[in-house]
């Protein structure tokens, strides 16, 4: 398929959009661009492969471990209550008191 300046004007019209005659240029340039990367794409020969294939599982097990005491996870937070970490209030949220 031709990427026609027609082509084009009718596309923006569609989509309410305003262009530049600089724009309908490069417009054109960069469709013609892309319909040849999905052409060369189209040429690809992937005889068996496809993303649905069955693969090895490259995860590791899961393994329960000890998590660390909130004692120690507190000392490396900026600031806290003892209990919890303390954190600026979110956006557009004030402080009740």
């Amino acid at each position: 398929m031709k990427i026609t300046r027609e082509l084009v004007e009718r596309i923006a019209g569609l989509s309410r959009l305003s262009l530049s005659e600089e724009e309908k240029k490069q417009m054109t340039v960069q469709l013609e661009e892309i319909l040849g990367s999905m052409a060369a794409l189209d040429r690809l020969t992937l005889d068996g492969e496809h993303a649905l294939q069955e693969r090895e599982n490259v995860l590791r097990p899961d393994e329960e471990t000890q998590s660390m005491e909130r004692t120690e996870l507190l000392k490396n937070a900026p600031e806290t209550d003892g209990e919890y970490i303390i954190v600026p209030a979110a956006l557009g949220q004030e402080e009740e008191g």
